[in-house]
């Protein structure tokens, strides 16, 4: 039987290299410049930490950030901006989460839509991913089209293709 994984990862080093890329560009920006800002990623808890003086910088700053994270080649959905900012002080404060995972509703969209679209075809849900297979190695091709082309807002990556 032939099979592959679902997975919804981002290689920490990857984007790591785009936050250092983003904060040289921040520290040559002329709206940026006299601005105390910073950005920080925790690699522990999966959290990138903007700090910046008022909403139009925190904008700029996203804006910045989010380019050099689709340069890099990690995909943009894996950054969660839906975190409302905190004023802490005279300082703006945002907190983006880096998704790492499926979670159960998103594991339970995509067994769903696999299942609709291919009923031969065996699909679980396993930890944080999602195991797909199959006796032909087309099907699982298939599957893969699919979900490129379905509206998701995550980012997949099918890993660990084995025939």
């Amino acid at each position: 039987m032939a099979s592959f994984d679902i997975v919804s990862k981002v290689d920490l080093q990857t984007l790591d290299n785009a936050i250092n890329v983003a904060i040289k560009e921040i520290a040559n920006r002329y709206d940026l410049r006299n601005s105390k800002t910073s950005v920080e990623l925790n690699k522990k808890d999966f959290t990138v930490k903007i700090d910046t003086d008022n909403d139009m910088s925190l904008k700029s700053v996203e804006d910045i950030l989010l380019t050099r994270v689709i340069k890099q080649g990690v995909d943009g959905r894996s950054l969660d901006f839906t975190a409302e900012p905190h004023q802490s002080g005279n300082r703006l404060r945002h907190e983006l989460k880096v998704r790492q995972g499926l979670d159960k509703d998103q594991q339970r969209k995509i067994l769903k839509l696999i299942k609709e679209s291919f009923p031969k075809l065996t699909a679980q849900a396993m930890d944080d991913q999602v195991r797909v297979s199959s006796k032909k190695i087309d099907d699982l091709q298939a599957v893969i089209g699919m979900l490129r082309r379905a509206e998701l807002e995550i980012s997949l990556q099918f890993v660990n293709m084995k025939s």
